[in-house]
């Protein structure tokens, strides 16, 4: 019995309308989303984004990137793996917690 290396199987989601998405080939640079038309190579479908990040990247040596929804040719891009997190229910922890500390009396 010879060994075969285990696969992984990647996840791939549309940052704008988190639709799943399954590619026959490599994404190339113009790609846009089945969907709903968004390009696909873009900072908000990359892995190393992160609106919290010096220039949006964890990638320190990227290149900066003006806006992070269209097709660029970051040599960086990694597209993310996973299903894409539901924000709405941090969002509405955050928000209660800034009305709780705001609250009129």
């Amino acid at each position: 019995m010879s060994w075969i290396p285990k696969v992984e199987e990647k996840r791939h989601f549309c940052h704008k309308c988190r639709n799943e998405l399954v590619f026959e080939v490599k994404l190339q640079r113009a790609d846009t989303c089945p969907h709903c038309g968004v390009d696909l190579h873009c900072c908000k479908n990359c892995q190393h984004w992160d609106p919290s990040a010096h220039n949006q990247c964890r990638e320190h040596i990227a290149e900066y990137i003006p806006d992070r929804e269209r097709a660029n040719y970051c040599t960086f891009f990694t597209f993310k793996d996973g299903v894409p997190e539901d924000a709405s229910a941090r969002i509405n922890t955050a928000r209660s917690k800034l009305d709780a500390l705001f609250k009129k009396k």
